[in-house]
């Protein structure tokens, strides 16, 4: 079922699933970078569910264009992205990750334990969802602008990892250091960094994309998931 629909709180909307080989397990939502359910963020699902996940990745962009799909590969398309960025309420969006959360999990097909892994944009919504829903563990990929929402930071309650990317633009070294210095000793919070690689360093074809530490950032994910989820 590579498409199904979710009933949020302000309207119904799409997501794309995939499931594994056994047809049950435990699920994850990935969160989408700001270019929309794309090809990456497919492919990332179907990656997941390979590892034996029911995988999730919801339309969050769907109050401004419903089903957008852009790539990182032209400049229109980045100014569109960054558009649909601006204009994205993240209170909105985590709603809706909550409602996909709720809907997987609810499922016959779940065991019940849900995680969450975000990419950029969704790396920070990983975050908030450590902070805001009852997701069991969540994973964030180099997300923008976590150091705007340390204040959250006591609220976390479940197992949650960030990966960060020392030479990252979008979160330079002053962020990064907010983040560890509010979050390095916190109980339920792992964090890695990974230097010399810059954004994006796990989106395949990217201009930044680092096979190496995406692979580690990758191993490191799923043993994590196996820990917390199974």
């Amino acid at each position: 079922m590579p498409e199904i629909t979710i009933d949020g709180q302000d309207g119904r909307f799409k997501a794309y699933r995939a499931d594994p080989t056994g047809a049950s397990g435990p699920a994850i939502v990935v969160i989408q970078e700001i270019f929309g359910v794309n090809k990456v963020m497919r492919d990332i699902s179907d990656w997941w569910a390979r590892q034996g996940y029911i995988a999730i990745c919801p339309d969050i962009f769907w109050r401004q264009e419903p089903g957008i799909q852009l790539t990182d590969q032209s400049e229109a398309e980045w100014q569109r992205a960054f558009e649909l960025y601006q204009g994205f309420d993240e209170a909105k969006g985590i709603e809706d990750i909550q409602a996909t959360i709720n809907t997987i999990r609810n499922g016959a097909a779940c065991t019940g334990k849900v995680g969450t892994v975000g990419f950029c944009l969704g790396g920070k919504l990983a975050y908030l969802c450590s902070t805001r829903t009852d997701a069991d563990a969540n994973v964030g990929y180099y997300g923008v602008g976590i150091e705007n929402a340390l204040d959250e930071a006591g609220n976390i309650s479940k197992p949650t990892m960030l990966h960060i990317a020392e030479e990252d633009g979008f979160c330079p070294q002053e962020a990064q250091t907010q983040i560890h210095a509010s979050l390095d000793g916190h109980v339920h919070v792992t964090i890695h960094d990974y230097p010399g690689v810059d954004h994006a360093f796990a989106r395949p074809g990217g201009e930044h994309y680092n096979s190496a530490a995406a692979q580690t950032a990758n191993d490191r994910s799923a043993d994590f998931f196996k820990s917390h989820l199974s």
